[in-house]
């Protein structure tokens, strides 16, 4: 067997920081353009409809980053 190569390591290193940042990004940009507080509509309303539209967003992030990651 073949060790891993160091470019290998380094690229997945630096797609890996590259997409927590395309989440945090995009996450703190939901956050503010909302015009009410998510942290509070979400745990003390419960508000269902605002996690799975939050949820939706993340998961369409991951798909298009492993999209973009795998070529």
């Amino acid at each position: 067997m073949e060790l891993l190569n160091v470019s290998v390591i380094l690229a997945t290193l630096v797609y890996t920081l590259l997409g927590v940042i395309v989440f945090g990004a995009a996450f703190w940009l939901m956050v503010k353009i909302c015009p009410f507080s998510v942290r509070y509509e979400i745990e003390e309303d419960q508000n269902i409809a605002l996690a799975v539209v939050m949820g939706s967003v993340i998961i369409g992030l991951a798909i298009i980053i492993a999209a973009s990651v795998s070529g």
